[in-house]
C-alpha cells in the first residue's frame, strides 16, 4: 500500500560487508515548514578541525528554525552540546577524494584512515561515487523537502552480513532485503569493503581479497547501480569514536580491533542526520534477561568480545534516552 502524500520511507541497511543495524526513516510533513536542508547540508560538509575545543558546531542550521525536538534537545543539554560536532562530514565520494584527504586518512589504520590500503582500491571505489547522491544520506527526491525526518533504528543481532546468510539461514535468513527504495550504507572497516562496494556498482564478481568469487548481485540486487551505496566516511567513525565512544579497549593489546559496533554506528549516524531517533534492539541495563538474538529460539547468553565495548554503548544509549535526546526501546 502507498504511504499517504507528504510521506516517504526510506530503508537503509548499515554493511560492513555486514549488516547489524537497520535504520528507517520517515519523512513527515505533519510539523510547522522549516528548512529541512541543513540535514543534506551535513553529509557533504568537510571540518579539518572537528576535534577541537568547539564540539557543537550549528553553522549549518544556525539561521535555520528547526521544528522538531532534536536539535534543541542536544543544545540545551550540557554535556552532549559538547560531544556533538555536525560538521563532521558524515558520508565519503568521489568528490572529496583528494591528495590532501589521502595523506590525512593514511595515518589511520581502517575504519579510521586508509593507513596499508591500496590506493588504486580506494580511488577507483570512490570514482564510482560521484553524484550528489552519494553525498547525501537522504537523497533530494521530486517531492518536497520534508518537514520532519523521523527515524527507527533497529538492531538485529551482533552479527556481519556474510555470517548471518550462514548462521541464520536455517530460521529464514536466506536473502539481503532488496527493494528499490533500499540504501545501503558500507563500514569501511577493511579493504575488503571497498572492493566488495566497487563490485557491487559495477555488478562484477569480487575480483581479489577475502570474498574473491563473490557475486555482489546476490546480496544487492541486479540492478544495484551507485545511487543505491552510501559509504560512511573514516573521519566520521573516528569522531564517532573518539567523542562518544572511547573505550579503554583502546589503551589494551585489543587496540587495532576496536571499533564501535555496527548497530551503534548507525544510531549514532541516525543521530546526525534526523530529527527524531527511536532505538530497537539495542543492549540496555537488564540485558541478562534476555537473549542475545530476538529470533532465538533458545534464549542464548550474550557474550562480549574485544572488538566492541557493549557496556560502554549501553550507558550511551541509557544516557541519550535520559537527557530525551534518543527513545529507547526498554523492557
Amino acid at each position: 500500500m502507498a504511504l499517504p502524500r507528504g510521506r516517504r520511507l526510506w530503508l537503509l541497511l548499515l554493511l560492513a560487508t555486514a549488516c547489524s543495524g537497520i535504520l528507517f526513516a520517515l519523512y513527515t510533513s505533519t510539523v510547522e515548514p522549516y528548512l529541512a536542508t541543513w540535514a543534506r547540508a551535513r553529509d557533504t560538509m568537510t571540518s579539518p578541525a572537528f576535534f577541537g575545543p568547539n564540539a557543537l558546531n550549528f553553522g549549518t542550521r544556525k539561521s535555520r528554525l528547526c521544528c522538531c525536538p532534536l536539535y534543541f534537545t542536544i543544545q540545551r543539554h550540557p554535556h552532549f552540546r559538547r560531544l556533538f560536532n555536525f560538521s563532521t562530514p558524515l558520508l565519503l565520494w568521489g568528490h572529496l577524494f583528494t591528495q590532501e584527504l589521502w595523506d590525512s586518512l593514511s595515518q589511520h589504520k581502517a575504519p579510521y584512515g586508509w593507513q596499508g590500503l591500496s590506493h588504486q582500491a580506494i580511488a577507483s571505489t570512490l570514482n564510482l561515487l560521484n553524484s550528489s547522491e552519494s553525498a547525501e544520506l537522504f537523497a533530494a527526491s521530486r517531492e518536497p523537502p520534508p518537514d520532519c525526518v523521523r527515524c527507527a533504528v533497529v538492531g538485529n543481532g551482533v552479527n556481519t552480513m556474510k555470517n548471518s546468510l550462514i548462521s541464520y539461514r536455517k530460521l529464514g535468513f536466506a536473502s539481503v532485503p532488496q527493494r528499490q527504495d533500499l540504501r545501503y550504507i558500507f563500514i569501511p572497516s577493511h579493504i575488503r569493503d571497498y572492493v566488495m562496494l566497487r563490485s557491487a556498482i559495477l555488478g562484477v564478481p569480487v575480483p581479489e581479497g577475502t570474498d574473491k568469487g563473490d557475486r555482489p548481485q546476490t546480496y544487492f540486487g541486479p540492478e544495484a547501480s551507485a545511487s543505491k551505496f552510501k559509504l560512511l566516511h573514516p573521519d566520521f567513525i573516528r569522531y564517532l569514536t573518539e567523542r562518544f565512544l572511547k573505550s579503554g579497549l583502546i589503551n589494551t593489546e585489543f587496540r587495532d580491533l576496536y571499533m564501535p559496533s555496527t548497530g551503534a554506528l548507525m544510531l549514532l549516524t541516525a543521530l546526525h542526520t534526523c530529527d527524531q531517533v527511536s532505538a530497537y534492539g539495542f543492549i540496555t541495563r537488564n540485558y541478562r534477561k534476555f537473549s542475545v538474538h530476538y529470533f532465538d529460539r533458545i534464549k542464548k547468553p550474550l557474550i562480549f568480545y574485544a572488538n566492541h565495548d557493549l557496556l560502554l554503548e549501553a550507558a550511551l544509549w541509557r544516557d541519550l534516552h535520559k537527557a530525551g535526546i534518543i527513545w529507547l526501546y526498554q523492557r
